[in-house]
């Protein structure tokens, strides 16, 4: 069974200090992930975590998101450098705890067409996954055809790995409890965008870096059931469980 998991940047990071990690959070997230790859209760595991106050700060710093672009070199390398950096530092608590953790990083590994059609070949991924290892991506900046550079979310980059190794299930584990509806209660299960658009402030297709519409949205059109939970949920989702919110 193969299980893409997100770790938010709100969740590892401290969102109000550029570069700084939530060591608690990030040591709590790791040991929790390497106990379930330790007793086997996760095999194929990849995982993702996003950018908090690494990546986001050089990119609003150069004025760089999804749609706008920079065709500054020495600008779209500090961003990728700080999510390296985090990138690194999240492969040294998972190594430390004996995961086979291996960083793929998106600026190396796709691009977007004129279109902004996302292309990213994941078959090194694949591969270190048949070879046992746990694959570690990143939300980054990536080539865009006239653009330079835009971001690619860890959002995305969640959907993309979903979608070429086949998963079986997705889990999201940020901040958030699940996903609330208008009197701040988890809603428990969602199949239909309409039933939540409200809740969750609207329809934005466009709102893929981080609002809650976007990312119901998107693991909506996924074939495999995804879970939106707290970090008190990532030991349940690990084991098969159902924390949170369930979106398919």
């Amino acid at each position: 069974m193969t299980t893409v998991l997100k770790l938010g940047g709100s969740l590892i990071t401290d969102k109000e200090r550029a570069e700084t990690l939530d060591d608690a959070a990030l040591s709590a997230a790791t040991d929790t992930i390497a106990a379930a790859v330790g007793g086997g209760a996760t095999a194929d595991l990849a995982l993702v975590h996003g950018a908090g106050s690494f990546g986001h700060h050089y990119a609003e710093k150069h004025g760089v998101s999804v749609a706008d672009g920079t065709t500054d070199a020495g600008a779209a390398l500090e961003i990728h450098g700080s999510m390296t950096t985090l990138n690194r530092f999240v492969l040294s608590r998972l190594q430390d705890r004996d995961v086979p953790a291996l960083p793929v990083h998106p600026l190396s590994a796709g691009g977007r067409d004129a279109d902004a059609t996302l292309d990213m070949p994941l078959p090194a991924v694949r591969t270190m996954l048949g070879e046992g290892f746990v694959p570690v991506s990143h939300g980054d900046v990536i080539a865009h055809e006239g653009r330079g550079t835009t971001i690619i979310s860890g959002d995305e980059v969640v959907v993309r790995f979903a979608e070429a190794l086949d998963a079986d299930r997705i889990g999201l584990c940020s901040t958030v409890d699940g996903v609330y509806d208008a009197d701040g209660d988890v809603i428990d299960r969602i199949d239909d965008f309409a039933a939540v658009a409200d809740a969750l402030g609207g329809s934005d297709a466009t709102d893929v870096t981080g609002g809650m519409a976007g990312k119901v949205r998107t693991l909506l059109d996924l074939d495999a059931p995804a879970y939106v939970f707290g970090a008190d949920g990532l030991e349940a989702f690990l084991s098969g469980g159902e924390p949170g919110t369930r979106i398919d």
